[in-house]
């Protein structure tokens, strides 16, 4: 399987479809019910010390919850374990750490988490996954839902200057602007790089450019999507840019031009990188082994490319006159 998904692979003649089907518990303050999402999973109380969060940095769905646990300055609160960038069909494991082993959760593959509070689960085993760690079972797997709790759930134990992720007054906008980048290009990139036919890869490789052109557009005169904060919308549009030149230019077939070939999207993408809390969370080697290795598929030579060089997103991005 791959990142936050079930078992990726092209089925021939069809287009990508990911499931998005996840656990849906959630963790909120006193385990109230939230006003917003899900609420049909088990509620989990706010406790700092209580839950480990398991994200592999090569994925970008959990590259989303390293970014906003280290924004919002939930280091202390929430304890992090970083699966390997690679796994087989069965889970992630911790193969990057001393024995093989989450140092906390003792366990060497998340699946491990996984079974041990649903014996008979046959989804994927995705990350980012929270993991109560007394009992040693999953709590979570829902990745839009993680972060947007670990702002409104867990203010109390934010930073003192943590920015404001969810601005009130651009809330609905930004919803938007989030669903867009969502099926176009977060998705798409997928829907590109997992294509079936050539008419679906047709379709999504059209979709995407339609988005990239439409983003670069918007951000020629702003310096972030919601203008001049950063919000959780950038987090999620960031972890796909990112990667978007090493990995999705050529392995996705992504490859009308390069991310470096935008300019706003190209500044903007490194102004995020330079922002503290975005670009410590980046392992380009991690992030390239993953996508070339794991696809198989695509990939079945397993031989991961040397470039591009990473020095260039310490460059100057000049944002700041936005």
């Amino acid at each position: 399987m791959s990142e936050s998904e079930q078992p990726t692979f092209v089925e021939q003649g069809k287009e990508f479809r990911r499931d998005t089907n996840y656990i849906p518990d959630r963790i909120t303050r006193d385990a109230r019910t939230p006003e917003h999402g899900p609420t049909d999973g088990k509620l989990w109380p706010v406790e700092p010390g209580r839950y480990r969060l398991v994200a592999a940095p090569a994925c970008p769905w959990a590259n989303r919850s390293l970014i906003v646990r280290r924004l919002l300055g939930l280091e202390d609160a929430i304890s992090v374990g970083k699966p390997g960038p690679t796994h087989d069909e069965r889970s992630w494991t911790f193969d990057r750490d001393p024995g093989g082993r989450d140092p906390v959760l003792g366990i060497e593959r998340l699946q491990e988490a996984y079974l041990k509070r649903f014996p008979d689960y046959s989804r994927g085993i995705t990350v980012p996954a929270i993991v109560e760690i007394e009992s040693g079972e999953v709590v979570t797997n829902d990745y839009p839902w993680i972060t947007h709790d670990f702002f409104f759930e867990w203010s109390e134990h934010h930073r003192p200057d943590a920015p404001d992720l969810w601005p009130a007054d651009l809330r609905d906008e930004m919803e938007e602007v989030m669903q867009r980048v969502f099926t176009e290009v977060n998705n798409g990139v997928y829907r590109c790089g997992f294509a079936g036919s050539q008419q679906a890869y047709d379709e999504a490789y059209d979709r995407l450019w339609e988005t990239m052109d439409w983003l670069e557009e918007r951000l020629t005169d702003r310096r972030f999507l919601m203008g001049d904060r950063i919000t959780e919308a950038d987090v999620r549009l960031f972890t796909t840019l990112v990667r978007f030149d090493a990995v999705y230019h050529g392995h996705f077939k992504c490859n009308r031009n390069k991310l470096t070939e935008m300019p706003a999207l190209w500044g903007y993408a490194r102004d995020l990188f330079q922002t503290p809390g975005f670009g410590e969370t980046i392992d380009f080697d991690q992030i390239k082994t993953h996508y070339y290795v794991v696809h198989a598929q695509i990939n079945p030579s397993g031989i991961v490319p040397k470039g591009p060089d990473p020095a260039v997103w310490e460059t100057p991005h000049g944002r700041e006159a936005l």
